[in-house]
């Protein structure tokens, strides 16, 4: 590269390192001054252009959560950022890797009372890895080689980089271009030997698989693990998808969601192998129960992530390096090795009642939302499930109500939309496989307007919207709270009508309404097939504010009561 050379602008620049980092696809509603644009012209570049920013964000979340790679939003700035912060906070809570690219106001401006002036790098930098804005043309490529570095490394995470307009409007200085790869950290010995202690001392196991080992188990070697100990495996909801839930030793989630057949392992195990899981709340929920508790094994790569309040020891590494390194100090299984008798008695347990659930509402008058769930892993066996966060749709955090395929879920703060616009960058990121997203009809309202950005960019998402009326969480709590007589209401009541036939929606998404069991599969089968050409389908359920999960229909604030 000729030093004395120049990229006519800051965002000629930005798209030049972009496609050597490797980036593909960005996402996004870029400044008014248009470079971005004009710069992307000249390269075979994806530029998703939403009608919001923070579903902007949320798509590129769901790009980097089922890519495994570093996603970028662009957008402009004042409330252009300040639409952001939304999706800043999800991908901060779940751990993702996002560079957020945004234009500033010129520094000859600054503290003029300039158009749409804002200090944004106060108001994003709680919720970043790390902020920067660039204010001298020489500094741009290093500053977004850094962006990318700091992203993924580490617990990966959001960054955020500002581009003053004079920056993103002027020449820039050429550069050679590095990638910015993630480094994989291996055990220290010490911790590595204190883990490897506490494993060979247990004789009943548990592996608990958390977010932090997403895109870490290629070659199923967690599942090898539990294998040589004969272990459960329990994954939290962000950590769904990661080990193969057909596995005969995979037992369905933890703490909130965790199925009463599960009790007693939770009950007998001795040690707790937390495989890139910081313990939230929901994870955790109902160990208070235990005493003394259990001590955890915690494998995280960074220590953000660690939790001090429960014993047992820490490693600070790569989640796959230090399972491989465990599997190889075991060695070979032995006579003494624990048997499997525990993981296969809790799922034989959970699959039959899930049948026998299954029958109970094929029998009833109304479709039941096991229903829908079994339909769609019946017809969509290549699924990546994109999920939300309401009353209803939160049936298929419960296995075995669902079971298999990808999961992506929403971090511990469950931003309200999150799934439906995550669902256009999980379709973009695997095109190959299909994308149905799993929403309530309030999440789908908020990502309405983005629905024909789903059209645009050839994004074949199957919208199963499971429609209470309104908000079914917050209906439900203000029933049980106020016994019926609040003059409030978080739902509507809906009009009588039948299920309707497909047709083409506003947004040149093809859409039908479902009212009746009939009427669903033959549904999904269609809407299916329009997805396989690269077109949204959206199916609207019609389902009833009691069709609750077990556990949630005595709501206590965020949780369940617990029964002691």
């Amino acid at each position: 590269m000729n030093a004395n050379r120049s990229y006519r602008s800051g965002w000629q620049a930005v798209v030049e390192g972009l496609h050597q980092l490797g980036v593909q696809t960005l996402f996004g509603l870029p400044s008014d001054d248009l470079h971005l644009l004009a710069a992307l012209e000249e390269r075979d570049m994806r530029m998703v252009l939403s009608r919001d920013q923070r579903n902007a964000m949320f798509m590129a979340i769901g790009h980097a959560l089922a890519g495994g790679t570093t996603a970028v939003c662009v957008v402009g700035k004042g409330p252009a950022v300040t639409n952001t912060v939304t999706g800043l906070l999800e991908a901060n809570a779940a751990r993702v890797p996002v560079v957020l690219l945004a234009t500033g106001t010129a520094a000859e401006r600054r503290g003029t009372g300039a158009f749409q002036e804002l200090d944004q790098l106060s108001i994003v930098r709680p919720l970043v890895k790390w902020c920067h804005r660039v204010d001298t043309p020489q500094r741009l490529g290093a500053a977004l080689e850094r962006a990318f570095f700091v992203a993924a490394n580490g617990a990966p995470g959001p960054v955020y980089l500002e581009l003053p307009e004079e920056i993103g409007g002027g020449p820039v200085p050429e550069r050679e271009w590095r990638r910015a790869p993630a480094h994989r950290p291996a055990p220290d010995p010490d911790a590595y030997a204190a883990a490897l202690a506490a494993v060979r001392r247990a004789d009943r196991p548990m592996l608990l698989i958390g977010g932090g080992a997403r895109h870490r188990n290629t070659d199923r070697i967690i599942e090898r693990l539990a294998e040589r100990l004969g272990a459960p495996m329990i994954t939290t909801a962000s950590g769904r998808g990661v080990v193969d839930e057909d596995h005969p030793h995979f037992c369905g989630l933890a703490g909130l969601y965790a199925h009463p057949a599960t009790t007693d392992l939770w009950a007998r195990t001795d040690l707790v192998v937390a495989l890139g899981s910081r313990l939230e709340e929901t994870a955790t929920f109902g160990w208070e129960h235990r005493c003394p508790a259990p001590p955890v094994v915690q494998i995280n790569v960074a220590e953000a992530d660690v939790v001090h309040d429960r014993p047992g020891p820490i490693v600070l590494a790569d989640v796959r390096r230090t399972v491989s390194a465990l599997l190889e100090g075991l060695g070979p299984a032995g006579p003494g090795t624990p048997h499997v008798a525990g993981p296969a008695s809790v799922r034989g347990a959970a699959l039959a009642q899930h049948t026998d659930r299954l029958t109970e509402a094929a029998a009833g008058p109304h479709l039941r939302i096991v229903e829908i769930l079994a339909a769609v892993q019946d017809l969509a066996p290549d699924r990546i499930l994109v999920q939300e966060n309401g009353l209803q749709d939160m049936w298929s955090y419960f296995w075995p109500a669902y079971t298999g395929g990808t999961f992506v879920a929403p971090s511990e703060q469950t931003s309200l939309g999150f799934g439906a616009a995550a669902a256009v960058g999980v379709s973009l990121a695997v095109p190959a496989r299909t994308t149905v997203a799993l929403v309530g009809d309030g999440a789908f309202n908020l990502f309405r307007s983005d629905l024909a950005t789903a059209v645009e960019a050839g994004a074949g998402v199957l919208y199963v919207v499971l429609d209470n009326g309104g908000y079914g969480w917050l209906q439900q709590q203000l029933t049980q709270h106020s016994g019926g007589r609040s003059r409030f209401r978080f739902t509507r009541p809906r009009p009588v009508a039948g299920s309707t036939a497909g047709a083409d929606g506003p947004a040149g998404e093809w859409t039908v309404r479902v009212a009746d069991r009939d009427a669903l599969r033959p549904a999904l089968r269609q809407g299916l097939r329009w997805c396989r050409r690269g077109r949204p389908a959206v199916v609207v359920v019609d389902v009833r504010l009691d069709d609750v999960a077990p556990g949630l229909d005595e709501l206590a604030g965020d949780f369940p009561a617990v029964q002691g």
